[in-house]
């Protein structure tokens, strides 16, 4: 059973995710930019910690930890999910070449706008609220969990001719 808070983020989240092949985008976009952001983080070094894979601070540590305190406030459950998921995203962009990454980036974000502006005729829904870039994430694990259900939509009767 999801927090109150967390069913109204979701709630929220949906009226701006309508249309199926927009939520479809996210499913492609939303990993691939958590991805992408994360590795870009990581190339900012904060401090040396030998005891830290790569013996550096980064800036992905300290963004994953923050994130992580929110994801596991919203849903101890889902918020674990993301957690781990993101954590991954460190090792693995650091696998992958820079220009893959800037690559990464691109695709991600174009898919994520061409879902809003082709499909949904919205913007991001974290353009007018911030947090739904926390959203997201959290969002489609539920879906992916069945922590959380969309209601189904109503069909529209086709229109007859007169």
């Amino acid at each position: 059973m999801l927090k109150p808070q967390t069913q109204a983020l979701f709630d929220e989240y949906t009226s701006a995710h309508q249309h199926p092949t927009n939520r479809l985008t996210h499913k492609l976009a939303i990993p691939l930019i958590v991805l992408h952001i994360v590795a870009m983080l990581d190339w900012v070094r904060l401090a040396s910690v030998p005891a830290l894979p790569g013996g550096s601070l980064t800036l992905a540590f300290v963004a994953w930890a923050l994130a992580s305190i929110w994801f596991l406030r919203a849903d101890a459950k889902l918020g674990l999910i993301v957690s781990a998921a993101t954590a991954l995203c460190i090792p693995l962009g650091r696998l992958l070449p820079v220009w893959t990454v800037v690559g990464i980036a691109v695709v991600g974000w174009l898919v994520q706008l061409a879902g809003h502006a082709v499909w949904e005729k919205k913007s991001p829904s974290f353009f007018t609220n911030l947090v739904h870039a926390l959203v997201g994430p959290l969002f489609f694990v539920a879906l992916l969990t069945g922590d959380y259900k969309l209601a189904p939509q109503a069909q529209t009767a086709p229109q007859t001719a007169r």
